[in-house]
C-alpha cells in the first residue's frame, strides 16, 4: 500500500494487482491524493497536473465504486482549484459525452455515475468560474434522469446539489427546471432519491425565491405527498426542508426594487394552517380532501402525521428560542388546536386520538424544551396555565348546563378533552425539567398554577383526569416541599366530594400519582398518611355498595390507593399489612361453591363492579409484592396464597359469564385477566402449582383466541429477539431523538400506542423512559404480552407430557387458521415458545425427551420461513436458545445441517434471511464454536449469500450472520480472516450506498474482525500491517459514507483500533471526524462519538482538545454551528452539548468525557477551566441575585457587606452559554470541586499565595489556583444562593472545600490573618438564604456542615465578625430544641432527624475547635464566665469562641446526649427491637427508625467527642456548686437519659447519672471500634478515640476502668483491632495514647489499693500485705484475664510492624542479631516511641512477682528498639526512637519494683543481663559493628549506671567490661563523640555512691588528663576540639570538687598548667585566632575560680614554677585593663563569673 502513497498514480505497481487489490489500491492513492494537493507548492501540482488529469480522467472508465467516485470527484476539483483551469472545459465535455452516451449496459452504469459525480463537484469547487457552461449540464444531466433507474437519479439529486451550492446566485436561469426534476423525484419509489432530493430542494431554496413566496403552498403540499410511505431519513430530510422553507417564508426580507413580481408576504397564521392541514388532511391536498371526509373514510396515514410533526419542530428550531418567546401563545394555541374537536378527523378515534396527542407532545416538548432557557420556560408554563384555564371555563359552562342530556352528549366537553390532556402533559414535563427553579412560578399567585392543575381533575374525561394527576405527579417531583401539601389537598377533596363520580375518581388519580412521586423525593412524606390513605381506601372499598352511581369509580379508587400506597415500601407497608391481607382475602369467594352460586346472582352491572373490584385486588398484591420483596416472609405468603385458587377459577368461568351477561363485560375481563396474569408471573411458581393445567388451558385459549385481529408483534417481540439482531430489522426499533413519535409507525396502522388511560394503575409506577408520561397499551395488547411471558413460566414448571401435548395443540392451532389470523396466532404462538426457551435457559432447565423436539422444531421452523422479518429474528433466537436447553452436540450438529439445506435448496429472500440468521446465532449461548470444519462450512455459505447483489436483504442478514459467527468463533477464525476482510472491502467499495443497511452489516462484519485480531494488530509483519491497512481503508470507506449508522460504525471500529493499536490511527482525523458529528441530528451517531471520545480522553485528552481547537481554527465548512469550538475549546463545546442533550446514556457519556479531561487537563489548563464553569454559572446569575434578599434584620454595618457582594460584576460581552439548565450548572459547580481537587496533588504552590504570586512573575504562563480565589468564592456564592436546590447544596458543598482547603494560608500583606478572611462578607451572604423557613432540611444540614467549618477553620479571629455566622447556627439550635415534633410536616420526620442532628454535629464540630484552641493556649481548662475574660484578652481572644459556646453549652449537652442515647438504641442488634421504646427516640419515631439510622451514622461521632468533652470540662461532677447552675440544672433528671421513666419516681443519684452516662460513651465507643466497617470513615474513628481520650483525661471515669479490669481489657482488645485493622498512622497514635491512659488508670488503681491497704493494716503487720497488681503472688499472667498481657500484645504488635527484626520468628535466633540499623519514618518513630513509653509503665501495675515475669520481654523490646534504630546521626544527636527507648530505659530501671524485697533479686538478675546484652552490642560480629552509634550505647550503659541499684552494675565483670568501653570511646577521633562521653564520665563521677563512681574514676581520669595535655600541645584549631576541652576541663573541675582532701592538691597541681598554658600574653592575644581568644577566656575565668576556692594549693603551684606564674599575672592584668576601658560603656560587670566572659569576648572582638 505504501506504493499507493504518490502524486501520480503508480501505474506499474497498479497493473500487478488483482481486481480486489486495484480497487483497494486505486482508493487508497486517492484518499492520499487527496491530502497530498493540499499540502503541495502550486507550482508542483501545475507541473504535473496535466499527467494528474488524465489519470483520473482514465480511472472514470475503470467503473469505480461508489466511494471512489465519490472521491475521484473531490480531487478533480480541488486539482483545479489549485492548478491552471484552462483544461476544465475539456473535463466537463467529457463528463457531460460519458453521460450522454447511449450504452445502458449494467457494466457502463457506474462510469457514466463517475461522471455525474465529477460535474458535482467541479462545480462545486470552481463554481462561478464554469458560469457559461453550467446550462447545457444542467440540461444534459436533467435529460439522463428521465432515463435514469434509481441509483443514477440518486447521484443526479445530489450532483446538482452541488452545482447549485456552487454558483449561489447565478444558477437562476435552471431554478424552475431542477425544481421540476426535484419535485418529480421527491416523490420516488427509492427512499434514497427522495433523500437527495430533499437536499437538492434545501440547497435550492437558498436562491430560488419562489420556493418560500408563489410555490409556498405547492412545496408544502409535495412535502406531504413525500411522506406517505417514508422511512425515518426521509422523514428527517423532507421535514428539515419543509421547516426550513416555511422559516425562510416568514424571516426573509425581499429585495424590493430587484423583485419582478410583487411577492406576498406570508403571516405566521398562513404558515401554521398549511402545516396543519398537512397534520389533518395528510398529501390529499385541499378541495380533494373534502369528498373522502364528508363520507367520513380518510384518516390521515401516520407517516405523514410524524413527517408533518417534525416539519414543525424544524420550522421553530429555524426561527430560534427568542422568535418562538415572543410568539408562543400563537404558536401554543395552534399545536393545541391540531387535537380540538373543531377537527374531528384527527380524532376520529381513540387510536388516532392517542396518536395525535403523541405528536403535539412532541412538538411542544422539543420546542419549549428543546430551545426556551429557564426564564422563557417559566413565561411559557404561564401560558399554558391560560390556555388550561380557558379551556376548563367551556368545560364548567356546559357542565353546570341544567338538561342532563346535553351534558353528556356535548361536543364541546370531548372537544377540550384532547387539548387538555397535551396542555397538562407539557405543563408537567416542563415544571419536572425546571425542577427547584420552577418555585416562583408556583408561589406567583397571579399564575395560580396549582389552583387551575387541580380544578381540572373533575373534567369529565377519564384522560384528563389521568392528565392531570401526571401533571401534580410532575410538580410534587420536581418541588419535594409541594408533596404533602398537595397530598393532603386531594385527601381532603376527596373525603368531601365522595359522592361525585369525577371527584372519586379523580382525586384518587391524583393521589395515587402523588404517592408514585415519593421515591423520586428523598426527603419524603411525613409516616402518618400512609395511615390516612389506607383508612379513606378502606372507607370507600366499605362505602362502594351503598351507592350503585358510585359503586364501580369507589371501588377501582379503593384499590387504586392500596396500590399506590404499597409503593412506599416495606417500612411504610408493614404497618398496614394485615389490613391489605384482610380485604385481600374478602375479595374473593371462599370456595368453588360459592363462586357457582356468584355466577347465577347479579346483573351485568354488579359483575362489572366486581371484576373491577377483583382486578384492583390483584393490581395491589401485585404492587405489594413488586415493592415490598423485604416482606415476602412464608408466613406471609401463606396468607396471600388462599383466594389464589378462587381467582384463577373465575378466569376458567370468564366466557361463560361473558356468555350470560354480554358484551359490556368484554373489557372488564380482559382488564381482569390480565391483572391475574401479572400477579402469577411476579409470584414464585410453587405457589400456584395445582392450578398449573387450569392457567395453561387458559392461556392457550388466550393465544390462539379467534376475535384477535391485529398482529401487533413490534411490542411482543423485540424483548424476545437478540438486542443485536434487532439492528438488521428497520431502523425504526433503533434508538432515535424521534422513539416518542416513531413508536406508533411501528406498531402498524390498526393498534393505539401506550397511553396512560389504558391502566390508571401505571400512573404510579416508575416509568421507564425518565421524565416522560408512563405509556401503557391497551389491555388487548398487554394481555398478550403477559399470557406470553406467564406461559414461559408456567410451561417450565409443568410435567412433561402435558407440556408435549400444550405445544402439540399449539401447533395443530397454527395449522387450522388461515390467511391473516394464521400470522396473528403464529406470532403469539413462537412468541410463548420464546418465551419458554427463554425462562427454561435461565433457570437451567431441560426440554425434556426427544419428542418434545420435534413441536418445538416444527415452531421454529415454521416462524423462520414467516414473511415478518421481526418473527424470523425471534425465530433465530429461539433456535439458539433451543439449542442450549437441548445441549447435545449431535442435535446442535443436525440444527446446523438443517440451516445448511435450507440455504442451499431455498431461492426465496425469506428462506434465505431466515436461516442465514439461524445459523449465526446457533453457537450464541454454547460458549462459541469449536469446529473448524462447521466453521468453514458457515463462512463458506455465508460468503456465497453476501455477494448477492440481487437482493440487499439476503446480503445484510448474511453479514450480519458472518459478524456473529466471527464473534462466536473467537481465536479459530483467524485462517479466515484475510479473505472475509477482502471480502468486506470489496462491497464496501461497491455496494451503491443506497443501501445503508448492507453497509450498516458491513461495519458490524469489520468491528467484529477487529476484536477477533485485537492486540495483535499492533504488530509489524507484513500480514498484520496489510490486514491493519486494509483495516483503516474500511472504516474511512465507511466514514464518507452518506448514511450516519454508517457513520457511527465507522467510528467504533476506529475506536476498537485505537485501543488495539493507537499507534496507527490518525488521531487529528479522527478528531476532526469526532468534532463535526458532535451535534449530528442522529441519536446513535451522537452516543457514537461520545462513546469514542470517551476512550480517547482516557489516554491523550490534551492531544484530542488541542487537535478540535486547531480543527475550528482550520475552520473547515462541515464544522456545524451549534458547538462552538474555536471560542470555548472542545470542552465548551461538551458543556453546551449536555446541556441541550435530553438521552440519559449520552448525557453521562459527556459527563465522563469531560471528567477525564479535566482529571489530566484541568491543572494544566486552570483559567480555561475556570472560565468555563463560570461561564455556566454565570450565565444565570441574572436569575439569582433575586434570592439573596436578607431575611435577618442585622445592623446596618453589615448590610453594606452583603449587599456588595451581589453586585456581581456582570460584564456586557455575551456568554457562550445561554441560559444553561439547573443540571448543567450543578456539573460545573462539581467541576469546581474536582479541579480544587486536583490541584491538591499537583505544584504545592496552587494553595500557597507567596509562592504563587513569585512563581507567576517569574514566568507569566504560570498559573494557581490560589490566584483564583475571588472566582471559586464567587461561583461558590452564586450557586448557593440559587433557586435550584440541587444547585444550592452543590454550591455549599464547593464553598465548604474552598473554606477547607483554603483556611491555612496566609496573607503576604497582612502578617497574622489569612486570604480567606477578605471574603467573609460573601460567606455569610451565602450561607444566610439556607437557614430561611422554606428552605428544605437537606440544603439547611448542608449550610450548618459549612458554619461550623468556616467557625472551626479559624479565618475569623474577631468575635463580632464571627457572631453573624454564628447567630445563624444559634437560630437553627432554637428550631430544632423542641425535638422531633417541632420541624416542619411536609417531609418525612426522618427529614427532620436529619437536620435537627447536623445542627448538633456542627455545634459538636465547634465546640471541639474551642476546646483544642483553649487548651493550646492555656493549658488548665478552667470554663470561665465571659464577661471580664474578653476584657482581659482583647478582641483576639482565645476562649472568645468557647464563651460563644458556653452560652448555649447547657441545652447543648442535653441535646447531644439525647442524640446518643438515640444511636445507642438504634444500633442495637435486631433482637432486641422488642425492647425499643415504642414512640421512638428523642430525635426519631419508631416507623421511620431506618431511615433516620443513617442519619445517626453521619453525625454521630463528633456529637460523642463534643459529649466527652464536655464531660471532662465538668469533671463528671453534677451539680457542682462552683459551676453555673444553668450549665448542669437539666442531666441530673432521667429525661437527659431519655429513658422515659415518665412517673418521675426514681430520681437517680448523681453517680448513677454519671455512671449512666460513663457507659453511653464507653459503649458506642466499643461497639463502633470493635466491628468497624469497611465504609467507616477516618474522621469516625479519630472522633471516637479523642473522645475515648478526653474521657480518661479526668479521675473519676479513670477509677471506673481502674476499677473493671475486664472492661480495661475489652478496651485494650478492641484498640489492638483498630491498629491491626487501620494502617492510618494518625488512628494508631490516638490509639496508642488510649492504651496509655488505661495503664496509667490501672497504676492509680493498684497505688490506690496498697495505700489503703497500708492505711488499714497499719505498719505493724507489713509481712502480711496482699499482694495487689498483676500477677499477685504466683506472677502468672493469663491470657484474656491480664490487662498487662493485652498491652503487651498491642504494643510487640506496633514494635514489630515497624522494627520485624524485634520478632525472633523472623530473625531465626533468639539471640541478638547484628543487622545494619535503620531510620524509621517520622510516623513510625512516633508509634514506636509511644510503644515504649507504654512498656516502661508496665511494672508499677504489676505486683513484684508480675513484674518478674513481664520485665525480660519489656527489656528485650527497649533494648531491641534501641539497638534496630541506633543510627549515626549529624550533629551527635540522637534518633527520636532511641531517645524514647533510653528513656522508657530510665523509667523501668528506677522502677520500685527493682527495690521491692520480694523481686530484688530476680531483678537484679535480670537487669545484669539487659546490660550484658547492650555491651554485646558493640562486639563485633562479622565485623559489621562499626554502624552502630558509640553514644547511644553509651548513654544506655550509663542510663543503667546512674539508675540502678549499685549491685547491679558493680560487679567486677560487668564494671570492668562498660570501663573499657569508656576508655575505647575516648579513643575515638569524632570530636562528638569525645564530647558526649566526657558529659557522661561527668554524670558517672558525680554519682553519690563512691562504690560506683569510684572505679570509674581510678580507671579514667589519668587517660582524660592525658588527653588534655595533648590538646595543650598540640593547641586546638577549631570549635570541636575548644568544646572537648572545655568539657574535659569541667570532668576534672567536678572531680576537685569530689576527691578527699589529700588527694585534692595533686588534681589541682594537674589541672593549673594545663590551663595556664592556654592563657596569651598581649602581643600574642592581638593575632590568635578566635578559637585560641575563646580559650585564653575560658582558662582564664576558670583559674579566677579555682584560685580563691583552693587557695592553698594554688599558692603552692605557682610558688614551685614561676613561668607560670608570670604567665597568668600578665593575663589578669591584661583583662583588668580591657575591664577599665569597658566600664564607662556598661553598667553590668556586677557579678563576675558568666557575665565577664561575656563582656570579655565581646571586647575583644
Amino acid at each position: 500500500m505504501e506504493l499507493a502513497h504518490s502524486l501520480l498514480l503508480n501505474e506499474e505497481a497498479y497493473n500487478q494487482l488483482g481486481e480486489v487489490q486495484k480497487a483497494e489500491f486505486i482508493f487508497d492513492w486517492l484518499r492520499y491524493l487527496e491530502k497530498l494537493l493540499l499540502a503541495t507548492s502550486k507550482s508542483d501540482v501545475k507541473e504535473k497536473q496535466k499527467a494528474l488529469v488524465e489519470q483520473l480522467l482514465s480511472l472514470l472508465n475503470s467503473s469505480p465504486g461508489p466511494p471512489t467516485r465519490k472521491l475521484l470527484a473531490k480531487n478533480l476539483g480541488v486539482l483545479y482549484s489549485i492548478g491552471d483551469t484552462f483544461s476544465v472545459y475539456e473535463t466537463i465535455d467529457k463528463c457531460n459525452d460519458l453521460i450522454r452516451s447511449k450504452d445502458d449496459s449494467p457494466s457502463y452504469l457506474p462510469t457514466k455515475l463517475a461522471a455525474v459525480v465529477c460535474l458535482g463537484s467541479l462545480y462545486k469547487k470552481l463554481g462561478r468560474i464554469l458560469v457559461n457552461t453550467f446550462t447545457d449540464t444542467v440540461g444534459n444531466i436533467l435529460k439522463a434522469m428521465k432515463s435514469a433507474e434509481s441509483q443514477g437519479r440518486y447521484e443526479i439529486m445530489l450532483s446538482l446539489q452541488n452545482i447549485l451550492n456552487g454558483l449561489g446566485a447565478a444558477a437562476t436561469p435552471c431554478h424552475r427546471d431542477v425544481y421540476k426534476a426535484a419535485k418529480s423525484c421527491l416523490t420516488d419509489r427509492s427512499m434514497a432519491v427522495r433523500c437527495a432530493a430533499a437536499k437538492c430542494l434545501l440547497e435550492l431554496q437558498k436562491e430560488a425565491i419562489f420556493m418560500w413566496s408563489t410555490d409556498l403552498d405547492s412545496v408544502a403540499t409535495l412535502c406531504f405527498k413525500s411522506f406517505e410511505g417514508s422511512n425515518y431519513d426521509v422523514r428527517i430530510s423532507v421535514s428539515k426542508l419543509l421547516g426550513t422553507v416555511l422559516a425562510r417564508a416568514i424571516i426573509s426580507k425581499h429585495p424590493g426594487a430587484v423583485s419582478r413580481q410583487s411577492i406576498r408576504r406570508v403571516s405566521l397564521e398562513e404558515v401554521l394552517e398549511l402545516l396543519g392541514t398537512g397534520f389533518l388532511r395528510g398529501s390529499s391536498g385541499f378541495l380533494r380532501a373534502s369528498g373522502d371526509m364528508l363520507k367520513g373514510t380518510s384518516s390521515v396515514s401516520r407517516d405523514v402525521r410524524v413527517g408533518v410533526t417534525q416539519a414543525y419542530v424544524v420550522f421553530v428550531s429555524t426561527l430560534g428560542g427568542t422568535w418562538l418567546e415572543k410568539n408562543f401563545a400563537t404558536f401554543l394555541s395552534h399545536i393545541l388546536s391540531l387535537v380540538s374537536q373543531s377537527h374531528p378527523k384527527a380524532t376520529q378515534t381513540q387510536t388516532d386520538a392517542v396518536c395525535g396527542r403523541r405528536c403535539v407532545s412532541f412538538i411542544l416538548r422539543a420546542t419549549i424544551g428543546g430551545l426556551l432557557g429557564e426564564k422563557a420556560q417559566i413565561a411559557a408554563a404561564k401560558d399554558i396555565c391560560q390556555a388550561i384555564w380557558k379551556l376548563k371555563k367551556v368545560v364548567d359552562a356546559v357542565m353546570n348546563d341544567g338538561n342532563m342530556e346535553i351534558r353528556l352528549g356535548s361536543t364541546d366537553v370531548t372537544a377540550s378533552q384532547h387539548m387538555l390532556v397535551c396542555a397538562l402533559q407539557e405543563l408537567g414535563n416542563l415544571i419536572y425539567c425546571l425542577g427547584t427553579t420552577a418555585a416562583p412560578l408556583l408561589q406567583d399567585s397571579s399564575a395560580g398554577i396549582l389552583d387551575s392543575v387541580i380544578s381540572v381533575i373533575l373534567h369529565p374525561s377519564i384522560s384528563v383526569r389521568l392528565a392531570t394527576a401526571w401533571c401534580l405527579h410532575c410538580i410534587a417531583v420536581a418541588l419535594p416541599s409541594y408533596l404533602t401539601p398537595l397530598l393532603d389537598r386531594c385527601l381532603e377533596r376527596l373525603t368531601v366530594l365522595k359522592s361525585s363520580p369525577e371527584a372519586v375518581t379523580g382525586f384518587s388519580f391524583a393521589v395515587a400519582a402523588l404517592l408514585g412521586a415519593v421515591k423520586h423525593c428523598p426527603l419524603g412524606i411525613p409516616h402518618g398518611k400512609g395511615k390516612i390513605i389506607m383508612t379513606l381506601a378502606e372507607d370507600l372499598l366499605c362505602s362502594a355498595v351503598q351507592n350503585s352511581r358510585l359503586s364501580a369509580q369507589r371501588t377501582q379508587a379503593g384499590w387504586l390507593l392500596i396500590a399506590a400506597l404499597m409503593t412506599l415500601g416495606p417500612a411504610v407497608v408493614s404497618h398496614h399489612l394485615a389490613r391489605l391481607l384482610l380485604l385481600w382475602k374478602c375479595v374473593f369467594p371462599v370456595s368453588p361453591k360459592d363462586l357457582e352460586t356468584e355466577k347465577s346472582r347479579g346483573d351485568s352491572f354488579t359483575w362489572q363492579v366486581t371484576l373491577e373490584g377483583r382486578a384492583g385486588a390483584l393490581c395491589a398484591v401485585k404492587s405489594f409484592v413488586s415493592h415490598c420483596g423485604d416482606l415476602l416472609t412464608e408466613e406471609v405468603i401463606q396468607r396471600l396464597l388462599p383466594p389464589l385458587p378462587c381467582a384463577v377459577d373465575l378466569l376458567t368461568q370468564l366466557s361463560s359469564v361473558l356468555k350470560t351477561y354480554g358484551s359490556t363485560l368484554k373489557m372488564p375481563s380482559v382488564v381482569y385477566r390480565q391483572r391475574l396474569y401479572e400477579l402469577l408471573i411476579l409470584l414464585p411458581p410453587e405457589t400456584y402449582e395445582e392450578n398449573f393445567c387450569a392457567i395453561l388451558k387458559e392461556l392457550a385459549a388466550d393465544l390462539t383466541a379467534s376475535d384477535i385481529q391485529v398482529a401487533a408483534s413490534a411490542f411482543l417481540l423485540p424483548p424476545l429477539c437478540h438486542q443485536d439482531d434487532l439492528v438488521i430489522l428497520s431502523p425504526l426499533l433503533q434508538e432515535t431523538d424521534h422513539r416518542f413519535i416513531e413508536e406508533q409507525l411501528l406498531l402498524g396502522n390498526g393498534i393505539a400506542c401506550g397511553s396512560l388511560e389504558y391502566d390508571p394503575y401505571s400512573i404510579y409506577e416508575k416509568d421507564v423512559e425518565g421524565d416522560s408520561v408512563p405509556k401503557p397499551l391497551s389491555p388487548v395488547l398487554s394481555v398478550i404480552s403477559s399470557a406470553v411471558k406467564l406461559f414461559g413460566v408456567v410451561c417450565a414448571h409443568v410435567g412433561e407430557a402435558q407440556r408435549l401435548s400444550v405445544l402439540e395443540q399449539l401447533l395443530d392451532s397454527i395449522k387450522h387458521t388461515k390467511g391473516a389470523r394464521q400470522q396473528v396466532v403464529q406470532l403469539h404462538v413462537v412468541s410463548s415458545l420464546s418465551s419458554f426457551l427463554k425462562y427454561l435457559a435461565g433457570s437451567k432447565g431441560n426440554l425434556g425427551s426427544e419428542e418434545m423436539r420435534k413441536p418445538a422444531l416444527a415452531l421454529v421452523m415454521g416462524a423462520l420461513e414467516s414473511p415478518n422479518p421481526l418473527l424470523r429474528c425471534a425465530a433465530a433466537e429461539a433456535w439458539a436458545r433451543l439449542a442450549q436447553v437441548v445441549n447435545d452436540g449431535a442435535f446442535t450438529a443436525a440444527l446446523a445441517q438443517v440451516s445448511f439445506d435450507k440455504l442451499k435448496s431455498a431461492r426465496d429472500v425469506v428462506t434465505r434471511t431466515g436461516y442465514s440468521l439461524a445459523l449465526g446465532s446457533l453457537h450464541r449461548y454454547l460458549g462459541g464454536i469449536s469446529s473448524s470444519q462447521h466453521l468453514s462450512s458457515c463462512v463458506g455459505i455465508l460468503y456465497t449469500l453476501s455477494q448477492d447483489s440481487t437482493s440487499p436483504d439476503v446480503q445484510t442478514w448474511a453479514l450480519h450472520s458472518l459478524s456473529l459467527i466471527i464473534d462466536s468463533a473467537g481465536p479459530l477464525y483467524h485462517m479466515h480472516v484475510e479473505p472475509t476482510l477482502s471480502l468486506i472491502i470489496m462491497l464496501l467499495l461497491n455496494v451503491p450506498p443506497t443501501h445503508a443497511e448492507v453497509h450498516q452489516s458491513l461495519g458490524r462484519c469489520l468491528n467484529a474482525l477487529i476484536t477477533t485480531l485485537g492486540p495483535e494488530l499492533q504488530g509489524n509483519s507484513t500480514s498484520i500491517s496489510t490486514l491493519r491497512t486494509s483495516c483503516l481503508l474500511g472504516c474511512a470507506v465507511m466514514q464518507d459514507n452518506p448514511d450516519c449508522l454508517v457513520q457511527a460504525q465507522a467510528i467504533s471500529c476506529l475506536q476498537q483500533l485505537h485501543m488495539f493499536a493507537p499507534r496507527h490511527v490518525n488521531l487529528s482525523s479522527l478528531v476532526s471526524c469526532l468534532c463535526v458529528n458532535l451535534c449530528s441530528p442522529y441519536l446513535l451517531l451522537r452516543r457514537a462519538v461520545l462513546a469514542c471520545l470517551r476512550q480517547l480522553v482516557q489516554r491523550e485528552a490534551a492531544e484530542v482538545s488541542e487537535h478540535a481547537v486547531l480543527l475550528a481554527k482550520d475552520n473547515r465548512e462541515e464544522l456545524t454551528s451549534d458547538a462552538n469550538i474555536r471560542e470555548v475549546g472542545l470542552e465548551g463545546a461538551l458543556l453546551i452539548l449536555l446541556d441541550k442533550e435530553t438521552d440519559q446514556k449520552l448525557c453521562h457519556d459527556i459527563k465522563e468525557t469531560l471528567n477525564h479531561m479535566l482529571t489530566s487537563m484541568a491543572v494544566d489548563k486552570l483559567s480555561f477551566w475556570l472560565k468555563l464553569c463560570k461561564d455556566v454559572l454565570a450565565a444565570s446569575a441574572d436569575f439569582t441575585t433575586v434570592t439573596c434578599v436578607d431575611t435577618m434584620q442585622e445592623e446596618e454595618g453589615d448590610k453594606g457587606d452583603d449587599a456588595s457582594v451581589l453586585t456581581t460584576g456582570n460584564d456586557d460581552k455575551s456568554f457562550p452559554f445561554t441560559n444553561p439548565r439547573w443540571a448543567t450548572r450543578v456539573f460545573a459547580a462539581e467541576c469546581v470541586c474536582r479541579i480544587i481537587n486536583q490541584c491538591e496533588n499537583a505544584h504545592s504552590a496552587h494553595f500557597d499565595i507567596a509562592l504563587a504570586q513569585e512563581m507567576k512573575k517569574r514566568d507569566s504562563r504560570n498559573d494557581f489556583l490560589v490566584l483564583h480565589l475571588a472566582d471559586l468564592i464567587r461561583m461558590a456564592f452564586m450557586a448557593a444562593t440559587d433557586h435550584s436546590d440541587q444547585l444550592r447544596l452543590s454550591g455549599l458543598e464547593t464553598l465548604l472545600v474552598v473554606i477547607r482547603r483554603f483556611a491555612a494560608i496566609p496573607e503576604p500583606e497582612f502578617p497574622g490573618h489569612v486570604i480567606l478572611e477578605q471574603y467573609q462578607a460573601n460567606v455569610g451572604a451565602a450561607l444566610r438564604p439556607a437557614f430561611t423557613s422554606e428552605t428544605p432540611p437537606d440544603v439547611t444540614a448542608k449550610a450548618c456542615q459549612v458554619c461550623s467549618a468556616w467557625i472551626a477553620s479559624g479565618v475569623v479571629s474577631d468575635l463580632n465578625d464571627l457572631r453573624r455566622v454564628h447567630q445563624l447556627l444559634v437560630s437553627s439550635l432554637t428550631k430544632i430544641q423542641a425535638g422531633k415534633e417541632a420541624l416542619s410536616h411536609l417531609y418525612n420526620e426522618s427529614a427532620s432527624t436529619m437536620e435537627i442532628l447536623a445542627v448538633l454535629k456542627a455545634w459538636a464540630e465547634v465546640y471541639i475547635i474551642a476546646v483544642e484552641r483553649h487548651k493550646s493556649h492555656r493549658q488548665p481548662l478552667k470554663t470561665i464566665p465571659c464577661s471580664e475574660e474578653s476584657v482581659r484578652n482583647g478582641p483576639h481572644s482565645t476562649d472568645g469562641l468557647l464563651d460563644l459556646v458556653h452560652t448555649d453549652l447547657s441545652t447543648l449537652s442535653r441535646l447531644w446526649l439525647a442524640a446518643l442515647q438515640d444511636f445507642a438504641l438504634l444500633t442495637l442488634p435486631s433482637e432486641f427491637a422488642s425492647q425499643l421504646p415504642v414512640e421512638g427516640g428523642a430525635f426519631y419515631t419508631a416507623e421511620t427508625s431506618e431511615n433516620a439510622k443513617l442519619h445517626y451514622y453521619n453525625s454521630w461521632a463528633l456529637i460523642l467527642h463534643a459529649t466527652a468533652l464536655w464531660l471532662t470540662s465538668t469533671g463528671f461532677v453534677v451539680a457542682d456548686p462552683d459551676e453555673e447552675a444553668a450549665h448542669l440544672s437539666r442531666p441530673v433528671t432521667p429525661t437527659s437519659m431519655c429513658q422515659g421513666s415518665s412517673s418521675g419516681a426514681t430520681v437517680k443519684s448523681p453517680e448513677d447519672v454519671c455512671t449512666d452516662r460513663f457507659h453511653l460513651i464507653l459503649g458506642i465507643s466499643v461497639e463502633f471500634l470493635c466491628s468497624l466497617r469497611s465504609d467507616a470513615t477516618m474522621e469516625s474513628i479519630t472522633a471516637c478515640l479523642h473522645a475515648l481520650q478526653a474521657l480518661l483525661d479526668v479521675p473519676w471515669p479513670r477509677s471506673k476502668i481502674g476499677s473493671d479490669q475486664d472492661l480495661g481489657i475489652e478496651l485494650l482488645n478492641v484498640l489492638h483491632r483498630v491498629i491491626l485493622t487501620r494502617e492510618s498512622p494518625s488512628i494508631q497514635l490516638a490509639s496508642l495514647e488510649v492504651v496509655r491512659q488505661i495503664i496509667c488508670a490501672a497504676q492509680e488503681h493498684v497505688k490506690e489499693k496498697r495505700r489503703s491497704a497500708e492505711v488499714d493494716d497499719g505498719a505493724a503487720e507489713k509481712e502480711t500485705l496482699p499482694e495487689f497488681g498483676e500477677g499477685k503472688d504466683t506472677g502468672g499472667l493469663v491470657p484474656g484475664k491480664s490487662l498487662v498481657f493485652a498491652t503487651l500484645e498491642l504494643c510487640v504488635c506496633i514494635l514489630v510492624r515497624q522494627l520485624p527484626e524485634l520478632n525472633p520468628k523472623l530473625t531465626g535466633s533468639p539471640g541478638v542479631k547484628a543487622t545494619k540499623p535503620q531510620v524509621l519514618s517520622e510516623d513510625g518513630s512516633r508509634l514506636v516511641s509511644a510503644a515504649l513509653v507504654i512498656l516502661s509503665e508496665l511494672p508499677a501495675v504489676c505486683s513484684p512477682e508480675g513484674s518478674i515475669s513481664i520485665l525480660p520481654t519489656i527489656l528485650y523490646l527497649t533494648i531491641g528498639v534501641l539497638r534496630e534504630t541506633a543510627v549515626k546521626l549529624p550533629g551527635g544527636q540522637l534518633p527520636s526512637t532511641v531517645a524514647a527507648s533510653l528513656q522508657a530505659l530510665k523509667g523501668i530501671l528506677s522502677s520500685p519494683m527493682a527495690r521491692a524485697e520480694k523481686s530484688h533479686s530476680a531483678w537484679t538478675d535480670l537487669l545484669r543481663s539487659a546490660l550484658t546484652t547492650i555491651l554485646d552490642c558493640w562486639d563485633p560480629v562479622d565485623g559489621t559493628h562499626q554502624e552502630l552509634d558509640e553514644i547511644s550505647l553509651l548513654t544506655a550503659i550509663t542510663v543503667f549506671i546512674l539508675s540502678t541499684s549499685p549491685e547491679v552494675t558493680t560487679i567486677p565483670c560487668l564494671q570492668k567490661r562498660c570501663i573499657e568501653k569508656f576508655k575505647a570511646t575516648l579513643e575515638i577521633k569524632d570530636p562528638v563523640v569525645q564530647i558526649k562521653t566526657y558529659q557522661l564520665l561527668l554524670s558517672i563521677f558525680q554519682y553519690p555512691n563512691p562504690a560506683v563512681s569510684y572505679p570509674y574514676i581510678y580507671s579514667l581520669v589519668s587517660s582524660i588528663v592525658e588527653k588534655l595535655q595533648e590538646i595543650d600541645k598540640r593547641k586546638p584549631e577549631d570549635t570541636a576540639e575548644l568544646q572537648i576541652f572545655q568539657e574535659g576541663i569541667k570532668v576534672l573541675q567536678a572531680l576537685v570538687a569530689i576527691a578527699e582532701e589529700q588527694h585534692r592538691s595533686q588534681l589541682v597541681a594537674c589541672l593549673l598548667p594545663i590551663l595556664i598554658s592556654f592563657l596569651l600574653d598581649d602581643n600574642d592575644l592581638g593575632s590568635a585566632t578566635s578559637v585560641m581568644k575563646n580559650l585564653h577566656d575560658f582558662a582564664l575565668q576558670n583559674l579566677m575560680q579555682i584560685g580563691p576556692q583552693y587557695s592553698s594549693v594554688f599558692k603552692n603551684v605557682m610558688a614551685s614554677s614561676p613561668a607560670l606564674k608570670a604567665r597568668l599575672e600578665a593575663a589578669i592584668k591584661g583583662n583588668q585593663e580591657s575591664v577599665k576601658i569597658k566600664i564607662p560603656t556598661s553598667k553590668h560587670t556586677k557579678n563576675p563569673g558568666k557575665n565577664t566572659s561575656i563582656q570579655l569576648k565581646t571586647n575583644f572582638l
